[in-house]
């Protein structure tokens, strides 16, 4: 393990006003945005939307990594050009998802275990010979107002998270760690919170059983947020302060970067509330951004599926990736969502 190595990179994705998109939507998932706008998710149509997201002239300034699907590490530009290395070549870190999604805990109703451990060693020497500098495994924390998760379910997940973290280090790759608690139900944010608190709790000391090296590690979580149902919604400020508490009593300075999920806000809400927790002050590590539909929503709404519509597209990347590293210094206002 070199931990030289895997502090660089970690350090380099959460540079001054720089997060990451996330591109790894499965099959299944990324057809359901292509019905959205009515496009069939063929391969070449797949490969033709990444490639328009990565070619996005300027979006190095505010992006330190791309997550990759195992489809699209293996593909590359019309002109020949693989993604992972077009990607290394503009100083974006290549990423990819591992994981093999959730299943439901046997024994355990409501919760559920992210599978994938089995042959991850090989399959991530693979990766690493194909590019990827990082990797991101996904826990799905299901919660409702009294009875989930479970104690043991939060465990399971926890160690699971840390197993692959250790695996990934091993071969110096960097780790993203995800435990997400969903945003799904009516829990109020008291309760996100409570439950948040427990799952880093539990992760963390997995982590640390597993000798993973904080330094050479990101962070992936939800931000403390009520859920959808919940009819009690809080406002930007009260979601900052109850993430910041919860994370500065949870998470150890020696991390260098928080790159928080979207978990299903606007785009315009995501980067609402990722500017207010860092214009609260300095936190013990960096407070950025990963994310997926929170980037994406608008592209793919600008173009369609055309051709003729790449350059909208790419502006509208490149408009919510500037937004988004300015909420990163807490220098955004929702006054700049109307600017052209």
């Amino acid at each position: 393990m070199n931990i030289n190595e895997l502090k660089s990179v970690a350090l380099a994705i959460v540079a001054k006003q720089k997060g990451i998109l996330a591109a790894d939507e499965s099959n299944p998932t990324i057809k359901k945005r292509f019905d959205t706008i009515k496009v069939e998710s063929t391969e070449e149509n797949r490969r033709r939307y990444r490639e328009i997201l990565f070619t996005t002239q300027g979006i190095e300034r505010n992006l330190g990594g791309v997550i990759l699907y195992d489809e699209t590490i293996r593909q590359s530009t019309r002109e020949g050009i693989p993604f992972a290395k077009l990607l290394s070549g503009r100083g974006i870190a290549p990423g990819i998802k591992v994981d093999n999604g959730s299943k439901a805990l046997a024994m355990f109703t409501g919760d559920k275990l992210t599978e994938g451990l089995d042959g991850l060693r090989e399959r991530l020497a693979e990766y690493k010979q194909l590019g990827a500098k990082f990797a991101k495994w996904r826990a799905v924390i299901e919660i409702d107002e009294h009875k989930i998760p479970s104690t043991y379910g939060i465990h399971a997940n926890a160690h699971a998270l840390a197993r692959y973290a250790a695996l990934c280090q091993e071969v110096d790759i960097v780790p993203i760690v995800e435990p997400e608690v969903l945003m799904d139900g009516a829990h109020n944010i008291e309760r996100c919170e409570a439950v948040t608190s427990r799952v880093l709790e539990a992760v963390f000391a997995e982590l640390d059983a597993h000798r993973v090296v904080f330094e050479g590690m990101l962070l992936k979580p939800n931000m403390v947020i009520p859920g959808k149902k919940c009819p009690q919604q809080a406002n930007a400020q009260q979601i900052a302060e109850a993430t910041m508490r919860c994370f500065a009593r949870y998470v150890p300075a020696a991390v260098p970067g928080i790159v928080f999920l979207s978990g299903g806000q606007s785009d315009a809400e995501a980067t609402e509330n990722l500017n207010a927790m860092n214009a609260m002050g300095t936190h013990p590590w960096q407070v950025s951004f990963s994310y997926g539909r929170a980037l994406q929503a608008p592209v793919l709404g600008a173009w369609k599926g055309q051709e003729a519509n790449v350059a909208a597209a790419q502006k509208a990347l490149i408009k919510r990736c500037h937004l988004n590293g300015l909420a990163c210094d807490g220098k955004y206002s929702s006054s700049m969502e109307s600017a052209s």
